[in-house]
């Protein structure tokens, strides 16, 4: 097999070890790339290509992940990863690992790790490679593979929601909540929502976005059901889909431009956290942006007409 397609065929599981570590879709895609370099520029051939591709996208991920972690620390507002539609790794042996490990509120607790916990984490854990194969992609014994394993786990464990919802579940929920949405049906959304919901926006400063998340049922239909029918009348629209393994929609402006991503988190029959992406630079992947801006000000004078 020639080194191209060697490569291509192990691509969807080197961008999902990449995405898993960075929480990024560019960054991924980017050390995807940089190891493809690598790997055509090298004259010998690896014994295992899947082995040796593994490694060197894991080592330039944790590269990367360094210096990305002090742009977090210094981000505005709540960070959170890059939404992705779908994961294009399969493997029916690992689903569940796979969709889990996902998921909004899984990347979030990876951050909770040093680069080398997250990488061991994601190596073991969510692809179920051997230590051996886990230790020379992080350049660590496999003693201290195991101790980094102990500790990653401890930090996820302790971040897990007790309650999880099947994928039945969390769909028909979806489905009552955004025609509640649509509809501006404040009863309708508040039976949905978890007591303790929390509402949060990732704007990074450069989209329009709540000053802090807004906490409770009745404070979050309250947002959600003014603002939303006012979305609507300026022709904005949503589309649910599946994303990060999870239920949740794009939203889109009169000329079809991604405006932002929502996904709900549900637990115990109820949704526990709703997060809109909203900085820009997370929404490229997904095709041409809108103006949040123009589209904040739209909204704006849309309520001052109605009052």
């Amino acid at each position: 097999m020639a080194k191209v397609e060697e490569f291509e065929e192990l691509r969807p599981l080197l961008f999902s070890i990449a995405y898993r570590i960075l929480g990024s879709v560019g960054e991924a895609e980017d050390a995807v790339q940089e190891t493809w370099l690598r790997f055509d520029g090298s004259s010998t051939r690896p014994t295992s290509t899947k082995a040796f591709l593994s490694a060197t996208v894991t080592r330039i991920s944790i590269d990367v992940l360094r210096s990305a972690r002090v742009r977090r620390e210094e981000y505005v507002g709540p960070w959170f990863p890059e939404p992705l539609l779908s994961d294009p790794y399969e493997d029916p042996a690992r689903s569940v690992e796979l969709a889990d490990s996902v998921s909004m509120a899984a990347l979030l607790l990876l951050e909770r790790l040093s680069p080398l916990e997250r990488a061991v984490f994601v190596l073991r854990e969510v692809f179920a490679f051997e230590f051996g194969e886990v230790a020379a992609a992080v350049g660590r014994s496999e003693a201290a593979c195991r101790q980094l394993l102990v500790r990653a786990r401890r930090h996820m464990e302790a971040g897990r929601p007790r309650f999880a919802a099947d994928r039945q579940e969390r769909q028909e929920l979806a489905t009552r909540f955004f025609g509640a949405l649509k509809d501006g049906d404040m009863g309708g959304l508040q039976n949905l929502l978890a007591a303790d919901v929390q509402l949060v926006g990732d704007g990074g400063g450069k989209a329009p976005q709540l000053a802090k998340a807004v906490m409770g049922m009745v404070n979050v239909a309250r947002v959600l059901g003014t603002v939303f029918p006012l979305m609507i009348r300026i022709d904005v629209t949503f589309e649910p889909h599946e994303i990060n393994g999870q239920p949740g929609a794009i939203f889109r402006d009169r000329d079809g431009k991604i405006l932002h991503a929502m996904v709900l988190e549900v637990l115990d029959g109820q949704i526990q956290t709703i997060r809109a992406v909203i900085n820009p630079d997370k929404l490229g992947h997904l095709g041409p942006v809108a103006d949040a801006w123009a589209i904040d000000r739209e909204v704006k004078r849309a309520r001052r007409q109605m009052s």
